[in-house]
């Protein structure tokens, strides 16, 4: 029987890595999995609809530096950088609330996605600002399958909605694809991303795969 695997757990330690990365603090694995846990889903809330196309964690043993890659930096960082200093006391207050370590030096810094329409997660979220906007599902999708493969690096979209679409009584599946989609060569570049949309009929969930080529090693 075949079995269904995330497309970046499946590809962890050949073309991904972790998105939680320790250097030297090994001896507190259960308090800081905790940590990285709690503070996925508060950054997850906290920071929806800035299009944030992932966090990543990075632990020391002086330093703890959360990495926010954004297309829209300006919305986090704010005007004069009152943004990120807001955002660094919520998260210190937080992990204070949680009776989380906060020993290490806290650090965050903000990347700018150049390139929106190839992301995954971003892709997802504006699928899902339309369908909230209550536009038609069918011409959302169709939309950003054309906006997404019309960049050069994308080979490939495939955008999977499910719930109740159109108004319908009954839920239902609808994909739409473009290019290709190989999942099972481990060398494939594939983005992945699963997002919810809330609607008055329930959530709609959203699921997106972006092909961007073959990663070959160096040598």
């Amino acid at each position: 029987m075949t079995h269904t695997v995330h497309p970046y757990a499946h590809r962890l330690g050949i073309i991904r890595d972790w998105k939680s990365r320790w250097f030297g603090v090994k001896a507190k694995y259960k308090e800081n999995l905790k940590g990285d846990v709690l503070i996925y889903g508060y950054l997850k809330k906290r920071l929806k609809g800035l299009f944030v196309n992932s966090v990543e964690i990075e632990r020391s043993v002086k330093i703890f530096r959360i990495i926010i890659e954004t297309s829209r930096p300006g919305l986090i960082i704010g005007r004069s950088g009152e943004g990120m200093t807001k955002l660094r006391n919520d998260i210190l207050r937080f992990m204070s609330r949680n009776k989380l370590s906060s020993k290490e030096e806290l650090k965050i810094d903000v990347k700018e996605v150049k390139s929106p329409e190839s992301s995954a997660m971003i892709v997802a979220q504006m699928v899902a600002e339309g369908l909230e906007k209550r536009m038609p599902f069918r011409r959302v999708m169709k939309s950003m399958v054309e906006k997404a493969f019309a960049n050069r690096d994308v080979k490939g979209i495939k955008i999977s909605l499910a719930g109740m679409l159109g108004g319908s009584k009954m839920s239902r599946v609808e994909s739409k694809k473009v290019g290709q989609i190989p999942l099972q060569t481990l060398r494939a570049d594939i983005d992945y991303a699963l997002y919810e949309a809330f609607l008055p009929l329930g959530k709609i969930g959203i699921k997106v795969w972006i092909y961007k080529g073959e990663i070959f090693d160096e040598k």
